[in-house]
């Protein structure tokens, strides 16, 4: 309905060009844990030469098990788990403006769970100097979010804003280079109100039992991101390569390096394979802790922001993760193309404080279809 009352609003000296996508991804986890299915679908349309809107909607469907926190009962003993269920509706809006040398761009996003709702939004502008080598991004986001915290009358409340600046550089004909550096600063409730922490605690004389918290994280967070990447292509091979670096730091102590790889590889004239892989490597934040036994802290049954803070979430722990797969892309005619991609991931430990059957390995399958005029 939007694109034909577009249609109808523009002149009709006007070029408009329209493109309607569709994709499904399927995210598995072995061991009956996590399962995650998203239908997004995608409005394109180029209102004349100059203006762009793009609308976006997304609806997953997420089941399974996921680690609590506590420690296992034994040393080789199963990890306790939680059974979720939920289900999240998002939607997004773009309106892009091209200018003489400026490209223009504002967005806005909602995303809804039963404990989580947000509300986001985005200012870009891009900057073309040197005849168009040199393009100069500078950007703002934020968002607006409330998380019900099963323990507290009142939903919680978070605050995030983020900027960004970086350039993308022509080399030669064939190479470019793009470098940003974002800042982001998030305020209010930063902890996950499903997860605990357990401390075996002397109830009486002689008397051990273990005992379960709310884990306690800071209410605000700061964090830098560097990136890198470079494009070569390759007409020779009748290829692409790209390659990119990604450094992010924050306040929580977390320091985490991201190496990825992907090869465009052109198949006859409809046919583009794209092998990619992606490495990530963090170190734990500062409050981690697979539990509070043996430690003086005395936590308190609600999460309290003057500290201290802990959490045995393994995602905050000090892990790698690898992601290894392939994309296909097949351009039908002109105006159809479809896609389908299987992707592996991977995480592991690399502390000796959690269990490794914390972590999670799963296949990821994603399709999608493209119709454009």
């Amino acid at each position: 309905m939007l694109v034909a009352l577009l249609s109808l609003a523009m002149p009709r000296t006007a070029r408009a060009t329209y493109a309607i996508s569709y994709k499904f991804a399927d995210y598995r986890e072995e061991a009956d844990r996590m399962h995650v299915e998203t239908h997004y679908g995608l409005v394109e349309a180029e209102l004349g030469t100059d203006m762009r809107l793009k609308l976006m909607g997304a609806i997953d469907s997420l089941a399974g098990a996921t680690p609590t926190g506590q420690p296992s009962a034994t040393p080789d003993g199963p990890v306790p788990l939680a059974r979720i269920s939920d289900r999240r509706k998002a939607w997004s809006a773009d309106f892009s403006r091209q200018f003489s040398r400026v490209l223009a761009v504002a967005g806005f996003a909602n995303s809804r769970e039963s404990d989580y709702v947000s509300n986001g939004w985005s200012v870009n502008a891009q900057f073309d100097f040197n005849q168009k080598n040199t393009l100069l991004l500078v950007g703002a986001a934020g968002t607006d979010d409330e998380i019900r915290v099963f323990y507290q009358t009142d939903w919680a409340k978070k605050r995030t804003t983020d900027f960004i600046v970086g350039v993308t550089q022509l080399l030669d004909p064939r190479t470019s280079v793009t470098f940003n550096v974002s800042y982001g600063r998030s305020t209010g409730f930063h902890a996950d109100p499903y997860r605990l922490i357990e401390k075996i605690a002397e109830i009486a004389p002689g008397v051990f039992l273990p005992r379960t918290f709310n884990e306690n994280r800071p209410d605000s967070r700061g964090k830098w991101i560097g990136y890198l990447a470079i494009n070569r292509a390759l007409p020779e091979m009748n290829a692409t390569a790209e390659a990119s670096y990604r450094l992010f730091d924050d306040s929580f102590g977390t320091t985490a390096h991201t190496v990825e790889f992907a090869w465009y590889q052109k198949i006859g004239d409809k046919l583009i394979l794209r092998p990619s892989y992606r490495f990530y490597d963090q170190t734990a934040a500062d409050f981690y802790r697979a539990d509070l036994t043996g430690t003086n802290i005395d936590p308190e049954s609600r999460p309290n922001p003057a500290g201290p803070f802990f959490s045995a979430d393994y995602r905050v722990s000090a892990f790698r993760a690898e992601t290894w797969g392939i994309k296909a892309v097949w351009s039908i005619d002109e105006h159809w193309q479809v896609d389908v991609a299987v992707e592996r991931y991977e995480m592991r430990g690399t502390g000796s404080r959690t269990p490794a059957r914390m972590y999670p390995t799963a296949t990821i399958v994603t399709a999608g279809v493209k119709l454009a005029w």
